[in-house]
């Protein structure tokens, strides 16, 4: 056996080594990889395999032992290209177009078998021999049909692995394509390498590209190591940074743009990777023609903001954190969750929770809920007013409930005129009214009242007979605040009493509390 014969499986041995290495290494730390470690282990299993049988090939003595170590060679040369294209597949988060091209390992597993069986066939080799001239252990092959095929299908796997890293690398965000550049080199150098074998350019007599496959095993393992490219797996979480539904901006330590996904593409519809670069108070001005209110560093930060985009007026959810991008760098990550549509059935529900339905005023539930509070922080006189339509079971009955309905809607609408900003009106249920007045004396309360009085007691009210006039009656009571001791409930009940009085004296009246607390 000659120096350059030993010079060879020496390199190709190395490669074997390197490829093995690697390989272990991925396995111990397969719990940090998850689903894209195991197609990688793999990937590089068979390219060890391939290595080695090829380093054992040039031992051989006997072209029975080149055959048995071809076979196993065929083993890495045929899965190691689809392998690797599965692989990139996956770490590019494409699952249907892997578990579709998954479909594919039925070829290398025939060409394995044909390998195996050509003495029978000579449908891949159609001769296999020691090189006349060289001699052991060079060969001396004649290609057969299948061993075409094989070629194209493996130039196919290789070259559609390149062209995708190529296309990610264009897309991707700049503090992930060094990674990419390494898987494209990874997928260049067998290319390369197997297109000078085809073509004689490599040594004559033994496949060559083993020799430099510890180059592709040194790039892995540094780009493993140095860019955590399995860790962070950043192209795939590129993809599910895309797809997520919230818009997200990310923003260098300066506070300029540095990426944004697809949803805020769909919701800032001027943004563009022109604009890489630029101060996020500038850009931000420029794509809604507003300042941006809040202060980036005091993030953490969670804030409900509206904004009007598009002549369309949106409710975020506003989460600014912090964002380590590298161990030197960090930056800020905005996340805008649009809660338009959930802030609009949030308020219907608030609006339906205090809110009566048919006169669109306040609710009981809603005049106690402000009525406490006023009550509490009140500083002197408080007054409340308590009214309800003389004989409403009588229009009710006479002029039907639709019209009943309308004569409730009006009076609250006319209320709501005569009343001032301050006071709180509420339907307090059925045909009876609420009016508490901060502030205000019960002398104050019953001049209000009576001219409240006085002008349903004129108003016209539609129904669907015609016109009609109505009538109320109504009872007060005040206290003065806060030397007097009374609750709300109590001044509402004495202002019950008072309503109660006008309807024994004859109704369409108003009454005050006879208890007078100072």
């Amino acid at each position: 056996m000659g120096v350059t014969v030993t010079a060879y499986i020496a390199i190709m041995s190395a490669s074997g080594v390197f490829n093995l290495y690697l390989a272990i290494f991925s396995y111990l730390r397969r719990h940090y990889y998850k689903r894209i470690g195991q197609i990688f282990i793999i990937y590089t299993g068979t390219v060890t395999i391939y290595c080695f049988a090829a380093a054992f090939g040039l031992l051989s003595t006997t072209l029975e032992q080149v055959k048995i170590w071809t076979v196993i060679q065929y083993i890495g040369i045929a899965f190691a290209p689809l392998l690797g294209l599965l692989f990139i597949l996956r770490y590019f988060g494409m699952e249907k177009a892997f578990k579709r091209t998954s479909l594919l390992l039925v070829v290398p597993a025939v060409t394995v078998a044909m390998v195996a069986t050509n003495d029978f066939h000579h449908l891949h080799y159609r001769s296999l021999e020691f090189h006349p001239v060289l001699g052991a252990p060079y060969i001396e092959q004649v290609i057969g049909p299948w061993y075409i095929v094989h070629g194209m299908f493996i130039f196919a796997c290789m070259f559609i692995a390149l062209c995708l890293t190529l296309f990610q690398l264009r897309s991707a965000a700049l503090i992930y394509r060094k990674q990419i550049i390494i898987l494209a080199l990874g997928q260049c150098i067998p290319i390369l390498l197997a297109f000078l074998y085809l073509i004689g350019l490599s040594p004559a007599g033994f496949d060559s590209v083993p020799l430099y496959l510890w180059l592709t095993s040194i790039l892995y393992f540094w780009a493993i190591t140095s860019s955590s490219m399995f860790t962070l797996v950043p192209v795939a979480k590129d993809v599910i940074f895309q797809r997520i539904a919230d818009a997200v901006i990310v923003l260098d330590d300066s506070k300029r743009l540095i990426e944004f996904n697809q949803a805020a593409k769909q919701l800032f519809t001027d943004i563009h990777k022109n604009m890489y670069g630029q101060d996020f108070y500038a850009f931000w001005k420029g794509l809604t023609d507003t300042d941006f209110s809040y202060d980036l560093s005091k993030a953490p930060l969670t804030v409900e903001m509206t904004q009007s985009l598009r002549q369309k007026n949106y409710v975020f959810h506003l989460r600014i954190s912090n964002l380590s991008i590298s161990q030197k760098n960090s930056g800020v990550l905005l996340i805008f969750t649009d809660i338009t549509e959930m802030k609009k059935l949030q308020n219907q529900l608030e609006y339906f929770a205090y809110y009566d339905e048919l006169t669109n005023i306040f609710n009981r539930r809603a005049f106690f809920k402000y009525t406490k509070d006023a009550f509490r922080e009140a500083e002197k006189q408080f007054t409340v007013i308590l009214f309800d339509i003389d004989y409403f079971k009588y229009v009710n009955d006479t002029y039907g409930h639709h019209s009943g309905d309308l004569i409730l809607s009006g009076l609250s609408r006319l209320i709501q005129e005569i009343t001032p900003a301050h006071s709180i009106f509420a339907r307090y249920g059925g045909e009876e009214f609420v009016l508490a007045l901060p502030g205000s004396s019960v002398e104050e309360g019953l001049l209000l009242a009576e001219m409240i009085r006085r002008k349903v007691e004129k108003h016209l009210f539609p129904t669907e007979d015609g016109s009609i006039t109505i009538t109320i009656s109504m009872g007060a009571a005040g206290a003065d605040l806060p030397d007097g001791e009374c609750t709300l409930e109590e001044l509402l009940n004495r202002a019950d009493k008072a309503l109660y009085a006008a309807k024994e004296s004859g109704r369409n009246q108003v009454q005050a509390d006879k208890d007078v607390l100072t």
